[in-house]
């Protein structure tokens, strides 16, 4: 315990732990609208979307990882149109994938930058949080907050069916525009503090815990809050006790904590969350399975 008293007193541990919580406060809300666009397969199209943007960044001289965070934001307002295609966000993130990753790789051949040091980028590293990633953490907190509390009713309505959202009046386009671009940056912003192939640790996994436990789409953005912000402060701990990754270590908490609401029987969590009998208080559209879009 002494030990772990004279780590947390390191600038460095502080910055990542302070990473850690402002980053459990909103990105587990990215993650619900994920589930709720369904398009899980956003994370591996931003990753190479950033790595095109590091690529930019080191060829240029400016800051790589800002330069990262600034190409998935183009990219997620460049595809927000081919939303309306037949195959939906799903095959637009495969052809953003694509396209992406051959333009990265041609950068960085063309341009000769060191590709070992822009592929270690994506690894990333919570020891390794500077001020400016808090900064951008927090800015990022606040508007996935803002979004969400002043238009929940409608993003309930857009994420459970989208032309029922359009016949009901509400702003189809430019909602989506704006979850897509939240979406793509905040997937930019978290492979700094767990790299790119563990960023479902801060996203996807509270959010598919939250699924289990929410009735609602404002109940299960509260659940995704609290399951981010105990697993993370949890994995954080046990990495810093163990002397281990921290990033490995979250995501094997991050997923324990999710696999422990899949076990709990349906009448069970009933019965220990009494709002899940009277339909959670939240928004009229339920969530869970019954949020896709269409």
């Amino acid at each position: 315990m002494h030990e772990l008293t004279e780590l947390l007193l390191l600038p460095a541990v502080q910055r990542s732990g302070i990473g850690l919580l402002i980053g459990a406060a909103g990105l587990p809300v990215v993650g619900v609208f994920i589930i709720g666009l369904d398009i899980i397969a956003v994370r591996f199209a931003m990753m190479h979307v950033a790595l095109l943007g590091i690529a930019v960044g080191l060829l240029t001289g400016l800051d790589p990882m800002l330069c990262g965070l600034a190409a998935c934001a183009a990219a997620g307002a460049g595809v927000a149109p081919l939303a309306r295609r037949p195959t939906g966000l799903p095959g637009a993130m495969g052809l953003l994938m694509t396209f992406a990753i051959a333009a990265a790789l041609l950068v960085l051949s063309v341009s000769g930058v060191n590709a070992t040091g822009a592929f270690e980028l994506l690894w990333g590293s919570i020891l390794a949080t500077r001020r400016i990633d808090l900064v951008v953490l927090g800015i990022l907190t606040l508007v996935v907050h803002l979004l969400f509390w002043r238009w929940r009713r409608q993003l309930a309505l857009l994420l459970f069916d989208r032309e029922l959202a359009l016949c009901s009046g509400v702003a189809a386009g430019p909602l989506l525009l704006a979850l897509l671009v939240v979406v793509a940056v905040a997937i930019g912003a978290s492979i700094r503090l767990t790299g790119a192939l563990l960023v479902d640790a801060l996203t996807i996994l509270p959010a598919l815990g939250a699924r289990n436990l929410g009735r609602s789409l404002r109940s299960m953005v509260l659940w995704a809050v609290a399951l981010g912000l105990l697993g993370n402060a949890a994995g954080f701990t046990v990495a810093l006790l163990l002397d281990q990754p921290p990033g490995p270590v979250l995501v094997l908490v991050a997923g324990t904590l999710t696999l422990l609401t899949y076990l709990i029987p349906e009448g069970a969590r009933d019965a220990i969350i009494p709002s899940r009998r009277a339909g959670g208080g939240g928004d009229a559209v339920p969530v869970g399975q019954r949020v896709r879009q269409r």
